[in-house]
Order: structure tokens, then sequence, then C-alpha cells
């Protein structure tokens, strides 16, 4: 008999590596028992089941938003009103059976076309379809999150935990290149670019969205005052009108060709206050944007992009691949970053260890872009278990600004994350990053991180294999002289010997 996945602890401390008082919630729980109920239903695939949670957790937040909109303008024009007001949430509370099943499905099917739903939402519900098909199951799914207490606890928005938490079940993904980043790499990564308000800030392959949402956390911490802080509460309190304007409107950029990914990026995105961040399905390899290319450029680029597979020549941008001439994916994306970032621009992107010593023609001329065009500021050399359980490729994450040449490059040599590096990814005592942050602001040298001239690095081919340059020390080993050895060695053998015969004397006075 078949039983739901069991998400370990460890995973749900990952995803959830920012402290919070979700856990002491209840909704752990409450989403927890969300799946079983889905699971024990039929719907067993977890990106099905977060799916279909996230249309109607959508519905739900939706109609409680037009509700509180209407209390406090009397001229507010309720968006469920007229002939879309039955497929406002409480309609379907009381429902059961058929019924619920039809109304439900109508809703979902239909949203898209709702009147005053904003883009992003017309693009969660585009081509949506209910796979709820068990009637009794869709009435316990819609009970429990109707059950949810969605309020904020002690100052605390605690939607977008609880989210992440359910993404954290998708278990399922690491197929096709494709799975998520750990937080605490986001984050380590997010605090090195470190973003900041009025910047554009783009994750061509943002998948659930974890890099922007990190990044606009990065930028409310930043502006939070230090009591605050002390508290746990990062509000941004510190940020002026037209900074919070641009960061919901204008400040972020997410790409993804999964239109899966895309819809939860859109509710993760909405979860987190930026229900007006600007997410798109499309391949950012085989589509331009924003007229001739590159056409718009951004002030940050964060991603962990897929590196599996290869795209078919007549599909690629022939201004993205000029001079390069290849289809590896890897390569593709970080040509994409290099071009897409404005003058002064920083990025923090995870590539494969391939991508650093890769001797063909592609491999080597993009490293010399990259360390001519930027400045590659540090490569941070990643446990090769850091993605487990879905993949144990070896990875670094680069960091680099769009400004003047290379002068020399930070390596650090990133042994422990403090997580095991097996399937399981228990906490452990060991942690580079702490040491990371500590160095990171001059650049120090120390047991697992060096710096190297770009000189240097010119003379190997452009190479950024991090093993190469790594200093050896050498120490002198004092050893016994030979003759001594060989003293000690029939010294040894004498006494041997002797202790034979003697043992031999007495096994014969037996006799």
């Amino acid at each position: 008999m078949r039983t739901p996945p069991v998400q370990s602890d460890s995973v749900v401390a990952q995803a959830l590596a920012t402290p919070s008082n979700f856990f002491s919630s209840g909704l752990r729980q409450k989403v927890d028992q969300l799946m079983n109920i889905l699971w024990a239903g039929g719907v067993n695939n977890p990106m099905d089941s977060i799916e279909q949670i996230s249309y109607l957790l959508f519905l739900r937040l939706l109609t409680e938003k037009d509700n509180v909109l209407a209390s406090l303008d009397k001229k507010y024009v309720c968006i469920f009103s007229g002939k879309w007001s039955r497929y406002a949430w409480g309609n379907f509370v009381t429902l059961t059976g058929d019924q619920l099943f039809s109304a439900v499905r109508d809703a979902i099917e239909k949203l898209h076309e709702l009147p005053g739903l904003t883009d992003t939402g017309k693009l969660l519900f585009s081509r949506a379809t209910l796979k709820i098909y068990d009637r009794p199951t869709l009435r316990a799914v819609i009970q429990a999150i109707h059950g949810m207490d969605l309020s904020a606890h002690d100052g605390h928005d605690l939607k977008g935990d609880m989210y992440e938490y359910l993404l954290s079940k998708l278990s399922a993904s690491g197929t096709n290149g494709q799975f998520r980043t750990p937080r605490h790499i986001i984050d380590l990564m997010v605090s090195l670019v470190d973003p900041q308000p009025g910047q554009r800030i783009c994750d061509p392959a943002c998948g659930t969205a974890g890099f922007l949402i990190s990044a606009f956390t990065h930028i409310l911490r930043q502006h939070t005052k230090s009591a605050d802080l002390k508290r746990g509460l990062a509000d941004g309190g510190m940020l002026k009108p037209a900074q919070w304007k641009f960061l919901e409107e204008h400040a972020f950029t997410g790409f993804d060709n999964d239109a899966n990914m895309v819809k939860i990026a859109i509710l993760n995105l909405y979860l987190h206050q930026l229900e007006k961040a600007r997410v798109s399905m499309l391949n950012p390899l085989t589509t331009g944007f924003g007229g001739a290319y590159p056409g718009q450029q951004f002030d940050v680029i964060l991603a962990n992009p897929p590196f599996a597979g290869k795209v078919q020549d007549e599909s690629i941008l022939s201004d993205l691949n000029y001079k390069l001439n290849t289809r590896a994916t890897e390569l593709l994306f970080l040509k994409w970053f290099i071009d897409h970032l404005a003058p002064g621009g920083r990025a923090g992107v995870i590539v494969p260890n391939g991508v650093l010593f890769g001797s063909n023609n592609a491999a080597t001329s993009l490293r010399e872009l990259l360390l001519t065009e930027c400045d590659l500021q540090a490569v941070i050399s990643l446990p090769s278990g850091v993605f487990k359980p879905y993949s144990g490729v070896g990875t670094a994450a680069l960091i680099f600004q769009k400004s003047k040449p290379t002068q020399s490059v930070w390596f650090y040599d990133l042994t422990a994350d403090g997580y095991s590096l097996d399937d399981k990814r228990t906490p452990i005592n060991a942690n580079d990053i702490p040491d990371v942050f500590a160095k990171w602001p001059n650049r120090e040298e120390g047991p697992n991180s060096y710096r190297v001239p770009i000189e240097k690095i010119r003379e190997h081919d452009w190479s950024l294999a991090a093993g190469r340059y790594k200093l050896i020390t050498v120490e002198a080993a004092i050893h016994d002289s030979p003759r001594e050895i060989l003293g000690d060695v029939l010294k040894l053998e004498n006494e041997i010997i002797k202790r034979g015969n003697a043992l031999l004397a007495q096994i014969s006075g037996k006799k």
C-alpha cells in the first residue's frame, strides 16, 4: 500500500531558515493535514496538490481582500459582484457533492475572465482546471483551507512562511536539472550581492521565486529599525513611500518556461505582498523582450538556472549565441546574465563546475568575456551535496559586477553549510557560511579562501577551477637515518628470535 511522502524536519528547516513563529502557529499541521487529504483523495503528485491549493488559497484571499476594501470604501466596486458573486469563496463553504464540484470547477476555469483581476491573477488562472475529482475530498480541502488562521501573529504575516513550507514538499522536482535552491544558500548569495531599493531585480529562471523573495526580505531588513529587528520584525519601516511603490510595482521580474512554476511563483510573491511583481512564462534563451537584443537590462540578477539539456540550435536567440556557438544551457545562461546586467549592475548566480574549467571554445571564450567585461569578485565552491536529495552535482556561486575588468578573484571553498551532505541533510555544527560573511568585506585569505591575480588566471587559459590555484603548503618531515632504522629492525628481529627460542625450550621441556 502506498503511503504519502513524509518531509524530513531537516528539509523543512532549510526551507524555513529564517526564524519565525510559523511552527507554533499551528499552520504547519494544517498544511500537513491538507496534503494528506489530497493524497488519500487521489491527488498523488505534489505539484498537482500545490497547484490546486494555490488556486483555492488565492480565491479565499482575493474574496477576503474584496470584502475589506468594500467595507473601507462605499464607492468601491466589488470584484465578486453581479454574475461573478457566485465565485466568491464564501459560497463554496456550505456546498457539497456535485453542486460543490461544479461551482469550484466553474470558478477556477472562469476566473481569468474576472473583471478587475490583476494581470498576475489572470496568468495564475490561465488554463486552470480542477483536478480534485473526489467530492468528499474536495469538501474536506475547502473546509481545511477555510479553517486556517491566516491573520498576522504578533505583527508577523505567516502566509509566506506557510507557502514556503508547502513548497518544501516538492520532492518530485529535480527532473530536467530543475530543483529548489536551499533557502540558506539563496540568502547567502543575496547578502553578498546586496540589492537596494530602487533597483530592478531579475531572476530569469525563477522557479518558485525564492531569490526574488529573499531579495525583498533583504531590503526590508536593511531598512527596519534595529529595535524592531531585535523583536524579530522586518517590516521595512524606514522605507519611503516612493521606495515602497517602486518595490511593489517595478522592482521584481521573474521568468520561467514551466507554466506550473510560474503559477507557484505568482502566488508565492502574492503571499509576500508582491502581487504586482512581473512574472512571465518565457524561455529567455529563445525569446527576447523589451525591444532589440538585449532589450531591458537589470541592476541585479540572481539565479540558479537549469543545467541539464541542450537547446535546439534554431531556437536560440542569434544575438545571445553570437561567437559562442553552443547549445549548452549553462553557458547560454551565463552569457545572458552578462548581456542583461546594466552598467554597474551586480549578479549572484549558480553554475555547474564544468563552466569553471571547460576546455571547449565556448566555455573558454565565455570565461574571458566574464573576466574582461565584469569584475568577478568571488567564486564560492559549494559542497557537492548541497542540493541533495535532488542532485549531487558540483556547483559554484559566482558574484560579479558589470563595471571594470577583473583584477583578482576571491576563491572560497565552502566545505560545510550546516547540514549533512547526504540525502537526509541533517543539521550539523560544521558551517563555513559565517566565515564567508566575516571574510567577504576585505576578501580575506584563510584556510578556505585565497585571492588569485588576473594575470595568473589568464596564464591558465582563463580557468576558474578552484583547486588549480590553491596554495599547497609543504612541510619537511623529519625521519631517523637509514642506519638507525636498520639498527632498530635488527634489534627487533633478535628479540623475536630470543623469545621464540625461549618458548620452544618451554614446549620441549613439557614433553
